[in-house]
């Protein structure tokens, strides 16, 4: 299940559109889930323990650990889990520090 600030599901077709704009795709399930179920493509795993501080981190630090271009405050950012309850508690964190 995905979430999005403005909208609090998105199916995956809606997703698929999205990822053709400039969105940046933070999933939040564990490792052990990727490597299980697959990385879903252009995406960013940070597993939800770690979001906090991985969205507080310098940006260098950030692209060194997660490979990506830490997302800024106002870009668009969607979050995505298994069943949908990782990714709204995400949402709620990261529009704790800033995130619109």
């Amino acid at each position: 299940s995905l979430c999005a600030g403005g909208a609090p599901s998105l199916s995956y077709q809606e997703l698929k559109d999205l990822k053709k704009t400039n969105i940046v795709h933070i999933d939040v399930r564990e490792r052990w889930e990727i490597d299980r179920f697959g990385k879903i493509p252009a995406s960013i795993n940070i597993p939800l323990g770690e979001l906090v501080e991985a969205l507080q981190m310098d940006p260098t630090d950030f692209k060194d650990q997660y490979n990506q271009k830490m997302p800024s405050k106002s870009d668009p950012v969607v979050f995505s889990c298994l069943a949908g309850t990782r990714s709204k508690q995400a949402l709620s964190f990261a529009m704790s520090l800033g995130f619109s």
